[in-house]
């Protein structure tokens, strides 16, 4: 059957590379987020001294965490699949069913998502935007900003995704 064609290597190497390091970049993240909580409860329990900015940051960290974590599950095939069925196909059908999934809602969705996304941050960065949830008040415009970048990301990661899959329901073989 022959290997894949060296261009589709070295783009899923690209593409797949750039969620990969995302990912791992990203996902230091949590530690932070552990300190601010540990910080907030420590606060709370021994001094009896809340803090004003735990619930801001918390809510930031773990967002931040969340939405650029999504790239990388989708590189590691780690999101919610019902494989009942999927499992006893072959891969020719699943690479086909996955192509058609791709194109028909998970491109027109993350699209959607990157055009409303960029809109929602850039009318956040216009306006300053400050978050006015607790007395803190910090920007919530560098959140908001992840969102676009997230969709972004997600784009690059399913064309990745896409294009395999096309080679296994073309291949009968996934790459």
């Amino acid at each position: 059957m022959g290997e894949p064609p060296k261009t589709f290597v070295e783009i899923w190497k690209l593409l797949d590379g750039v969620s990969l390091w995302t990912g791992r970049i990203f996902g230091w993240l949590i530690f932070p987020l552990i300190a601010v909580l540990v910080i907030e409860v420590a606060a709370r329990k021994f001094f009896i001294r809340p803090t004003v900015y735990a619930y801001d940051m918390s809510y930031m960290l773990y967002g931040t965490l969340f939405m650029l974590g999504a790239p990388y599950t989708l590189y590691r095939k780690a999101h919610i699949r019902t494989d009942f069925l999927y499992r006893l196909w072959s891969p020719r059908a699943q690479g086909a069913v996955d192509a058609i999934l791709y194109l028909f809602f998970f491109f027109p969705g993350i699209g959607l998502f990157l055009w409303v996304g960029w809109d929602f941050a850039n009318t956040s960065w216009m306006l300053a935007e400050r978050t006015v949830t607790s007395a803190w008040g910090p920007p919530i415009y560098p959140l908001k900003t992840i969102i676009p970048l997230t969709a972004g990301l997600l784009m690059l990661q399913g064309i990745s995704e896409f294009t395999k899959c096309l080679y296994a329901a073309l291949k009968g073989r996934w790459p």
